[in-house]
């Protein structure tokens, strides 16, 4: 994801907001792509997400989502299909370590891989394939663990192995 800066939008009280494009991205051998933000910066730093980004002005959103995908960690992807949509408000850390809030909106998509060649680009400092069975043994960031609970592949808050 891009900075939040004076060029973004903000709401009428000032706050800055973001329409996030986020991909669930599922390789032919059935596992997801889950990639760890920097400690220092971002929002969620530290923890396991999903790559994705902000829309820019002008661009729709599986042009977005395949220019996200693309930069963060650089490969192709198929078979898009819109998921969920979720919104919050979130901190932001800057690499100077002031910290902004952030209202977001996040459009989330599952879609294939059309490889496994992952390069990662500034946003993540690590990668890793995952099974289903593995997701739980990850620090995921709550956007991506509400996700994976929505798809059915973590348990639900409540719900045994929760």
């Amino acid at each position: 994801m891009n900075d939040v800066n004076e060029d973004r939008p903000s709401g009428k009280d000032g706050s800055r907001w973001r329409v996030i494009v986020v991909g669930v991205i599922q390789n032919a051998a059935g596992e997801y792509l889950i990639c760890r933000k920097p400690k220092n910066r971002g929002v969620f730093p530290g923890q396991w997400a999903l790559p994705g980004g902000g829309i820019e002005p002008g661009e729709r959103m599986e042009a977005a989502l395949r220019r996200e995908i693309k930069e963060e960690v650089g490969i192709e992807v198929f078979d898009i299909r819109p998921l969920l949509f979720r919104d919050g408000q979130y901190p932001k850390l800057y690499p100077d370590g002031s910290r902004e809030d952030v209202y977001m909106i996040f459009l989330v998509f599952t879609c294939r891989a059309a490889s496994n060649t992952v390069a990662i680009g500034e946003e993540f400092e690590a990668y890793v394939w995952v099974n289903k069975e593995q997701l739980a043994d990850y620090d995921l960031n709550l956007e991506t663990r509400l996700t994976f609970m929505q798809m059915g592949l973590l348990p639900r808050v409540g719900e045994q192995g929760a």
